[in-house]
């Protein structure tokens, strides 16, 4: 029975179970099958069946949602997955937010297992902030509430002004370790720059295995801040100011042992794969072997499919945040490990009014 109790007998009056059931409304924000998959999944797993929605793009471009069914004092949950078009997405989930609000919903719930423009959370140059504005979108399109997974940054959380629960997928990937690398014993997790080495250590020390991290950076430093005041010395009286001395470029190098080993380079996002397959390329010449590559969210844009088929990494373990089928199909080392467990045990528990803390369990401030 739903919420974990029997379901009464026939003909007998609706217990508060039924009527929470009732209550619930799962949609999907995308009509595509690929995205429609994980959808799928965790209306299965909470024994319910997706509202019935129409999803469209008309002639001129435009998001058309058309809601088949009444919402009114209705728990809305609407699930949306990231496909290429990005922009497209987000639209389709704001407009069916502002929908199922504007037809009386009693809450809408975002389920958006990876968080677009999560990436630009910082201020560089004379950008700004665009996650923080997609965060304000979506709360003043109506969401009440949202269910993400692995955040880029914990601290975007903040950018909301809406309860958010960011769920990990590493226990996941943690079970896919201990089950399908037969000697993960003799692993090694690896950090592809510093960035990443506080997930790299946490997945370690839950393994009992060691950590190397790739030191060094390839790529032109990414300045934050304004080019103000110029970089001409002016005094007119005022004292001089001082500027910050430039950082030195270290060579690229890999801190910790990793020669004949299992190399398991570990990161939040796959995007475009060049920062997985050059640190592979550096394990292989350290003696690593085999090498993986794992992350949450198989973003895999351009031409990573055929990058990492082409490179010295054996495996891609990634999870089914992001529909990745015609990706697989490009590069057959990818491997996928289905999340959709948690998010429709947070969905029920959610709905139910059940604490959240299990889901949770050993997981710290810093994982």
């Amino acid at each position: 029975g739903f919420c974990g109790l029997a379901t009464p007998p026939e003909g007998g009056a609706k217990t508060n179970v039924d009527k929470l059931k009732d209550r619930l409304v799962l949609f999907s924000a995308n009509s595509s099958p690929s995205c429609m998959e994980l959808a799928n999944r965790i209306a299965e797993r909470l024994g319910v069946e997706l509202g019935k929605t129409e999803v469209y793009q008309d002639s001129n471009g435009e998001t058309r949602i058309q809601i088949q069914e009444s919402v009114r004092g209705k728990d809305v949950y609407i699930i949306q997955t990231i496909s290429p078009d990005v922009n497209r997405c987000l639209m389709e989930l704001c407009v069916m937010a502002y929908g199922c609000v504007t037809a009386c919903a009693r809450s809408v719930c975002g389920v958006l297992p990876y968080l677009p423009y999560s990436k630009q959370c910082k201020m560089r140059k004379r950008g700004s902030i665009v996650c923080k504005l997609i965060a304000s979108l979506m709360c003043r399109a109506g969401l009440t509430h949202l269910i993400t997974v692995d955040l880029h940054q914990k601290e975007i959380q903040g950018f909301f002004n809406i309860p958010v629960d960011n769920l990990r997928a590493s226990p996941f990937l943690l079970q896919y370790i201990q089950e399908e690398i037969p000697d993960y014993h003799n692993a090694v997790i690896v950090a592809k720059s510093p960035s990443s080495a506080k997930r790299a250590q946490s997945l370690a020390e839950r393994l009992r295995v060691s950590i190397a991290v790739i030191h060094g950076d390839a790529e032109t430093d990414l300045l934050d801040g304004r080019h103000s005041p110029p970089t001409v010395r002016t005094t007119g009286g005022l004292p001089e100011l001082p500027f910050c001395i430039p950082k030195e470029k270290h060579p690229i190098t890999v801190v910790g042992d990793v020669a004949g080993r299992i190399a398991i380079i570990v990161d939040d996002i796959i995007d475009d794969a060049v920062g997985f397959v050059a640190a592979a390329e550096m394990l292989r010449e350290r003696g690593a072997g085999p090498i993986i590559a794992m992350a949450t969210h198989a973003i895999l844009s351009a031409d990573a499919p055929r990058i990492l088929q082409e490179s010295a990494i054996s495996q891609v373990v990634v999870t089914n945040t992001i529909p990745h089928s015609s990706q697989k199909l490009q590069c057959c080392k990818i491997k996928t490990v289905d999340v959709s467990l948690i998010l429709s045990e947070a969905v029920r528990r959610i709905h139910c009014g059940e604490s959240m803390s299990c889901l949770f369990h050993n997981i710290g401030a810093d994982d």
